[in-house]
């Protein structure tokens, strides 16, 4: 039995085989029309339209580096659900901040925010929790990336797990010694880190499209693609793996495919595999 995808575009039909597929098995003339068609979908969703409806617009109202690191962060925090919902509340939690993140942080005014809800289950509590850890870390470092430097993250073969448990240590010294898996995933042995990855992708490509590219302690070559059950789903529906778990094993596998098509930018596919699927528009297995 072979499967076989057809990708349909307003010009062409592309079809490749892609049962049992690693990029190695791949023929010269498959993996040039997949990279082709990969291309093409990230240019076709990596464009400044996106930004108006995506919590990446979020970050992109700052100048100063430690605001766009704390929007960063608590809008990726609370990046599941429906696009609208999240970004209303993106919207919420900049208006608590009166949009002066980096103040509101060191001036610590969050202290004296009464309980509410932000997005449905992160409360006033986890907001809370991240912000006196931003304020643990900026009190002793320039900045989020300056501490990502310092704490050599870059040079680690995953650095955003290498992030987040650089990052666990320093907010639960600022809370009284417990942890927030609301804020920050606890389990880094296990976690596709979807949302860490999706704020890392924000701050560290910088193509001058979409993502900010603000960072320089980690490369965009060093970046994981942020995995969710649409990407997951995707990615299977291609052929690029069998796994059915969204972890970090299936994130490490995926970007490693990625690496291979771009060396330099795997994670510009993120846009790909986004597009890729919608409404599933483009993809169409039949079988024969």
């Amino acid at each position: 039995m072979q499967i076989f995808f057809h990708y349909v575009f307003p010009t062409f039909l592309l079809s490749l085989r892609v049962q049992n597929i690693f990029i190695m098995a791949l023929s010269q003339e498959e993996f040039e029309s997949l990279r082709h068609f990969l291309d093409t979908e990230a240019k076709r969703i990596n464009n400044p339209d996106f930004i108006f409806n995506d919590p990446v617009q979020f970050p992109r109202r700052f100048e100063r580096l430690q605001d766009i690191e704390i929007v960063s962060f608590l809008s990726a925090a609370i990046a599941w659900g429906k696009r609208k919902m999240i970004c209303s509340n993106c919207e919420k939690m900049l208006q608590i901040m009166d949009n002066s993140p980096y103040e509101y942080v060191m001036d610590e005014q969050y202290e004296a925010l009464p309980d509410m809800n932000i997005h449905r289950t992160f409360f006033a509590k986890d907001f809370k929790y991240m912000l006196r850890g931003f304020n643990r870390i900026f009190k002793e470092y320039e900045s989020l990336n300056a501490f990502a430097g310092i704490k050599r993250v870059g040079e680690s073969e995953t650095p955003s797990w290498t992030l987040v448990e650089e990052m666990q240590k320093v907010f639960s010294e600022a809370n009284n010694g417990t942890t927030d898996s609301q804020c920050l995933p606890t389990q880094l042995n296990n976690t596709a880190l979807k949302r860490i990855n999706m704020a890392l992708r924000w701050l560290v490509r910088n193509d001058g499209i979409v993502d900010i590219g603000v960072w320089d302690s980690i490369n965009p070559s060093q970046l994981f693609i942020p995995l969710d059950v649409h990407v997951g789903n995707t990615v299977r529906a291609l052929g690029m793996i069998e796994r059915k778990a969204n972890d970090k094993r299936t994130v490490i596998e995926v970007t490693d495919i990625l690496r291979q098509i771009r060396p330099d930018d795997p994670v510009i596919y993120d846009y790909a595999l986004f597009g890729i699927g919608i409404g599933d528009k483009y993809l169409h297995p039949t079988v024969e």
